[in-house]
């Protein structure tokens, strides 16, 4: 038998000791450097220190209300960050609970999660800590990758980058970070935006059970989304509710409880063209692009609406805004119906007095500017292609009042369909400080894509009437109680540059003989404003609508003392808020300030205004458009008769306004437009409703008048205010200016009488002013 030599086996000891050694300090050398190329870039970049600590990259911008609520956004991503202080702690409890139950006691790795993965192959779960998902989300995704090598190096990366977060920020500033990136889907990124989304409330607002929704998703936001699969959701929230009772967050009672309820969401889509104040928005988002490009960073480069979190405090009130957009709901559903049912039997629908073939060149250009033609032209298509394509039928969802609706319609159908809806524009501000409060620009951004407030310009009719009587009363001196005789006038060829014989008549061609100014502007009598017209003339009428902020182009014609002339409802209300503001003109502003998402402010507005005419000239106005609504067009808003939100268009007015009001409706050619702007001291409202093409129209004035189509609007959207006390607008009479130098008190003092060529009579007392047009049937008023 050999003899071992010890010495040897020292030896050969030492030599496996040392070689064991160089391995394990090979090995940990290897890790080392592998860590360090991963961090160094080689396997791809890393985010710098600055990406740390600025790492939500694209933050949406936030449009936030006079009153404080989120009315839209401007989006790539839909995410608005909320701070640790904002989230409630059962969401919080139920994260951690979820996702990390060691999250308070370590690092950004969790120890005993890797080994258990490892030791499991997986089986046992992830072992990802809340920490490791935020650096995925944040910084470089999900590889999908199935090759083992690249999954290994992105798990590395998420090791490093979630050891510097760490370092970098709170554990409460990563929870919220990290809630913060995450997509819920339905276009909602971030809790913020979930929240809002599926319980239509700020997430510090969200239950127990909501919460526990909501970090069910986490792990699959499609396949446990509460809206698209609400057994899988209810099961998955109730796993997230068990393990916050396992980790002492719930006793088993409340858990037992939570698990026993229902989900109940309140989905509140939040795109570009659903929501609140769509047509505003958009309004708005024309002007930021303005904004940016006139406003650049400090570095020189330009502000991203899409990207950058601004925050856009604007003076819409959103109470005011929902208000409005209830009224022409409410109202607009109801009177479509009659204007469908007096289409019936029109073979031209729904054009009225028009041809075959000038409704076809009509049709014919609603189709080449439809977005169907345009995408085919870029596809090549012929033309002949084109228009063929337009009388095949195809599947597609339209508008109706009840909701949208599939149908099976050909596109050209499609466009004659509506070209029968009525459309609206309504505008409302404080005529004080010029803040816009309410704006709708249509019935629905997502089918009506036309702004009929800032963008499209309509005849005015009547409504343009109280700038003739203005340009009298300051140029003439007289007021609202100076008789004139209402009979058939004529203006003759050639006077202010008429190329015929002008010769307006009163609707019903009735005339009132010897009528003071109120009268006659609360029945909106044509001779009379055509007579003051020939007395100060076109110019003098445009040069005051100039001043009163009126930007359109207005023909210098007598006939636009009747409102043959185009005006936007901004302009015209804007106009009109001058009266309540004593003279004094305030450019309409609907931004407050501008802050970047970090607060500090970048713009803020002021009122812009300028002294147009003397507070005793506006407040004559006033009274004359009082007279409008105590007796005259306008009357209708003091009716209480029986109706509600389906009140019968003619006969239901139940309003019963008992506050000093100043309007005037309006109404044109072939009752195409009817407008009514209304006004008490502290809120100016303005209503246009028409169809898109003017030829379009109701038959009869009783329908087609400024009192049906867009008064009632007005009425219902006031009574809504005045409903919501929280808005404190005014029941208050106009301030009356102190020793007035205009007779606006008819039955204190006698009046002058002005006769059709301008010559004055003698003056006389109210009774007998009264007393002469009793050779025409006259209503009744208290002057």
């Amino acid at each position: 038998m050999k003899k071992v030599n010890k010495n040897e086996n020292k030896t050969d000891n030492k030599k496996y000791l040392k070689l064991f050694w160089k391995l394990f300090a090979g090995g940990i050398s290897s890790i080392v450097l592998f860590f360090l190329l991963i961090n160094w870039g080689v396997f791809g970049s890393m985010p710098t220190f600055d990406e740390l600590e600025n790492p939500l990259s694209s933050v949406a911008t936030e449009i936030i209300s006079a009153d404080g609520k989120t009315i839209g956004k401007f989006y790539l991503e839909n995410r608005v960050p909320v701070k640790y202080s904002d989230l409630p702690q059962h969401l919080v409890d139920a994260l951690i609970a979820t996702e990390d139950e060691r999250f308070r006691s370590h690092s950004g790795i969790d120890g005993r999660g890797t080994l258990r993965a490892i030791s499991g192959l997986g089986t046992s779960g992830g072992a990802s800590t809340i920490t490791q998902q935020l650096a995925k989300n944040l910084f470089h995704g999900s590889s999908g990758s199935k090759n083992i090598v690249l999954r290994g190096i992105q798990k590395f990366k998420e090791w490093i980058i979630a050891v510097k977060l760490e370092r970098q920020y709170t554990k409460d500033e990563i929870l919220a970070y990290y809630l913060n990136t995450v997509d819920f889907v339905s276009n909602a990124y971030g809790i913020r935006s979930a929240s809002n989304i599926y319980f239509n409330k700020e997430p510090k607002d969200l239950t127990v059970e909501e919460s526990a929704v909501l970090v069910g998703m986490l792990q699959a936001p499609s396949k446990f989304n509460p809206r698209f699969n609400p057994e899988r959701s209810q099961a998955r929230r109730n796993i997230v509710l068990h393990q916050m009772e396992r980790n002492g967050y719930l006793t088993e009672a409340e858990k037992l409880k939570y698990q026993a309820m229902p989900i109940v969401i309140d989905y509140t889509p939040d795109t570009h063209t659903e929501g609140v104040g769509t047509y505003f928005r958009e309004y708005l988002r024309d002007y930021m692009r303005k904004w940016v490009k006139e406003n650049p960073k400090k570095d020189g480069s330009t502000y991203d609406i899409y990207r950058d979190g601004l925050r856009i405090y604007t003076t819409i009130d959103s109470r005011m805004q929902n208000y409005a957009e209830e009224a022409v709901q409410e109202h607009l559903s109801n009177l479509q119906k009659e204007f469908f049912k007096q289409q019936k039997g029109n073979n031209n629908a729904p054009f009225i007095q028009l041809s075959k073939v000038e409704s076809e060149k009509i049709i014919n250009r609603a189709m080449r500017n439809s977005e169907r033609w345009k995408q085919m032209a870029n596809e090549g298509k012929t033309e002949e292609d084109i228009i063929k394509s337009f009388d095949v039928k195809t599947k597609m969802e339209v508008f109706t009042w009840k909701g949208a609706k599939d149908t099976l319609m050909t596109p050209r159908d499609s466009i004659i369909y509506y070209k029968h809806f009525l459309q609206t524009g309504m505008m409302s501000m404080d005529p004080i400080n010029g803040d816009i409060k309410a704006w709708v620009g249509g019935i629905d951004y997502k089918y009506f894509q036309y702004d009929h407030v800032g963008q499209g310009a309509r005849q005015v009719g009547s409504t343009f009437k109280p700038f003739v009587y203005a340009t009298a009363i300051e140029q003439l001196g007289m007021s609202p109680c100076d008789s004139i005789y209402d009979s058939q006038f004529t203006m003759p060829k050639g006077r202010y540059g008429i190329a015929k014989d002008w010769t307006p008549k009163n609707s019903g061609g009735k005339y009132y003989g010897l009528v003071n100014l109120k009268y006659a502007l609360a029945q909106s009598l044509n001779t009379v404003t055509a007579k003051l017209m020939d007395r100060v003339g076109p110019k003098a009428v445009i040069d005051l609508t100039r001043e009163l902020g009126v930007k359109g182009d207005i023909p210098a014609s007598p006939a636009i003392a009747l409102g043959a002339v185009e005006i936007t409802v901004s302009d015209m209300v804007a106009a009109y808020s001058t009266f309540a503001n004593h003279g004094v003109y305030v450019k309409p502003r609907f931004v407050n300030k501008i802050t970047d998402k970090n607060g500090v402010v970048l713009f803020e507005s002021h009122p812009e205004t300028k002294d147009v005419m003397s507070k005793d000239i506006a407040y004559a106005i006033i009274k004359l458009l009082e007279g409008v609504t105590e007796g005259g067009s306008g009357g209708r808003l003091r009716y209480t008769g029986s109706g509600g939100a389906g009140y019968h268009v003619m006969t239901g007015y139940p309003y019963g306004f008992t506050n000093p009001i100043a309007g005037k409706t309006g109404t044109t050619q072939n009752n195409s437009d009817g407008w009514f702007i209304g006004m008490v001291p502290n809120l100016a409202t303005g209503v246009w409703v028409g169809n898109e093409d003017r030829s379009a129209h109701f038959k009869s004035t009783a329908y087609g008048q400024g009192a049906t189509m867009a008064l009632p609007i007005w009425a219902i959207y006031m009574r809504k205010c005045y409903n919501d006390k929280t808005l404190h607008v005014s029941k208050e009479a106009f301030e009356r200016p102190a020793n007035m130098s205009v007779n606006v008190d008819c039955w204190k003092r006698t009046a002058t009488v002005i006769d059709s060529l301008g010559g004055a009579s003698p003056r006389m007392s109210k009774k007998d002013s009264l007393a002469a047009p009793k050779q025409s049937v006259v209503d009744e008023f208290d002057f």
